[in-house]
């Protein structure tokens, strides 16, 4: 049986914000999308209604909870077998709460490793063989606060410090025909939990960036589609989208 033309991109958390940016620039770019969703069904179906229309057959949905192996397992039987081939994991889903000293539970201990970390690996395990085959890469959504904490929320900020060895593990675990590569994105969209953050305290942050400015999701995505097709030479790194931001203490 012959490969399809277009290769294919598995991206978690990709129904809404950077995630379905990074949809809509591989699609764009020819990939055909398998998009992974929680509880964003809506959003979901919005945006692969949108890929099918602009190219017949070129997107498709699935539903997991990213904390159960088994549900990972059929997430990853179905993006294998959509279209017969895999090319490219976007690892962007992420749990993101403040958990500070004295609230923690097994519960959400569990929730922020398992989305941040745990998942990325075993869906990393999973498809490597295809990615191989493919000459395939793994991108990991990681975050400045890996390297800087983030004042009350340490568990979220050890989850993406483990991710980012995560991928520099895996970069060497799986080379020569897998790159694997993290982006650390700065301010960029304001967490939907804190939506109703002051004017004065995001000038605040925005403040402390070079460029003064927030960054957008095409920013992410753009750096996305460049370590996709233009970067054969990088795996191992860790790319900061952040205005600047890790160059101050």
């Amino acid at each position: 049986m012959n490969k399809p033309q277009h290769p294919v991109a598995l991206i978690t958390g990709g129904a809404h914000r950077i995630g379905a940016e990074i949809a809509q620039q591989l699609h764009q770019a020819g990939y055909n999308i398998v998009l992974h969703y929680r509880n964003s069904m809506n959003e979901a179906n919005a945006l692969a209604k949108m890929f099918n229309a602009d190219r017949a057959n070129s997107a498709k949905i699935f539903s997991a909870d990213l904390n159960d192996l088994t549900a990972l397992e059929d997430l990853t039987d179905f993006a294998l077998h959509a279209w017969g081939r895999l090319d490219v994991l976007i690892n962007n889903a992420s749990s993101f709460y403040p958990t500070p000293i004295g609230t923690v539970t097994e519960q959400t201990w569990d929730d922020l490793m398992g989305s941040n970390l745990k998942a990325p690996f075993f869906l990393a395990q999973a498809l490597a063989l295809e990615l191989k085959k493919n000459s395939g890469c793994i991108i990991n959504i990681a975050d400045i606060h890996a390297q800087r904490p983030l004042k009350n929320h340490p568990v979220y900020c050890a989850a993406k410090a483990g991710n980012i060895m995560l991928t520099q593990s895996l970069a060497r675990e799986l080379a020569p025909e897998v790159r694997v590569n993290g982006i650390a994105p700065g301010a960029i969209l304001w967490p939907e939990q804190q939506s109703d953050l002051s004017e004065k305290s995001r000038q605040k942050i925005l403040e402390k960036i070079p460029l003064q400015k927030q960054g957008s999701a095409n920013d992410i995505a753009r750096t996305v589609l460049f370590l996709v097709k233009e970067a054969p030479y990088i795996t191992g790194q860790i790319i900061s989208v952040d205005g600047g931001r890790s160059i101050y203490s």
